[in-house]
């Protein structure tokens, strides 16, 4: 509404120009402002309810305690997916799943991605029971579902537990890059009206920054050294996902020859070309951003 008053200052009123034509309704303002939060907490409030209606409590025997023991998961067919990220991340509509993917022993403290759970040697039961069990002091987690904080706790346990039980390098990766994930989506419903929401947010950045580089490293090592498929993924969908992590761990030149790669290969499915094309040009407008600010 700038200068709709303009006109006037050759009347000599030149202090009515920045005056709005329509006072400000404030009782409006605040019923608007409450109704927004109103609705914020019952949007809430419904995701709760629609969560706790896609999980039940899975019934397990712990391999290393041999103790009985319950661990929430996804009823199949519950959760809609409604997107992926160019890191293979995968967003549903009802709940975050990635919560859930995690199967850990409340008594002893073994902790597993889902995808691995199973038998385990004699050497990785000692020396999980030596260096998990021995110190583990128990932890409580959502009674109805696992909070994004009790998630992350599931997995670095997973984390801790692959390392001492000398598990596969893509496993570890496979750890790192859901923790990557869980602090993405944490990111992602952090309350904006906190105090402390931007401190919460750029550690919730720095997180996930932190597991995507270990990631990345981790499966370059496996793609050198274990067979496929690998944590379910065939080659080119591993070197898709490496060429992503290699972009967002700003090895920009790392990630533009595996998606050539992909993109000239006759094996590439064409679902993993279409993906490769379009990380391409995000590489390619990243580069170009980055060296503008220079």
């Amino acid at each position: 509404m700038s200068g709709i008053f303009s006109g006037l200052s050759k009347l000599g009123l030149y202090g009515i120009e920045g005056v709005e034509i329509f006072e400000k309704d404030e009782k409006n303002d605040f019923l608007e402002e409450n109704a927004r939060r109103e609705q914020k907490k019952a949007d809430k409030k419904k995701v709760v309810i629609d969560e706790m209606d896609t999980i039940y409590d899975k019934t397990y025997i712990c391999p290393v305690c041999d103790i009985e023991f319950k661990s929430k998961t996804v009823m199949t067919g519950k959760a809609k997916l409604v997107s992926i990220d160019t890191d293979l991340r995968p967003r549903y509509q009802e709940v975050d799943c990635i919560k859930y993917d995690c199967v850990t022993c409340d008594n002893c403290g073994y902790s597993v991605l889902t995808r691995y759970f199973g038998s385990l040697s004699s050497s990785q039961i000692k020396s999980i029971k030596d260096n998990i069990c021995d110190n583990f002091q128990g932890v409580e987690f959502g009674k109805n579902i696992y909070s994004y904080d009790d998630a992350i706790t599931r997995y670095q346990l997973a984390l801790a537990n692959s390392i001492v039980k000398h598990a596969k390098n893509s496993e570890r990766a496979y750890a790192c890059l859901k923790l990557a994930w869980l602090y993405r989506g944490k990111a992602e419903h952090l309350d904006e009206t906190e105090i402390d929401y931007d401190a919460w947010l750029e550690e919730c950045k720095s997180e996930e920054k932190k597991y995507l580089a270990n990631a990345y490293e981790g499966f370059k090592n496996a793609m050198q050294n274990e067979y496929f498929p690998i944590c379910g993924m065939d080659e080119p969908t591993l070197i898709y996902l490496i060429a992503d992590l290699a972009r967002r761990n700003k090895d920009y030149e790392t990630s533009a020859k595996l998606i050539s790669q992909l993109i000239i290969s006759k094996n590439t499915p064409t679902k993993v070309k279409e993906r490769a094309r379009d990380l391409k040009e995000i590489i390619r407008q990243e580069v170009k951003e980055g060296k503008s600010m220079e």
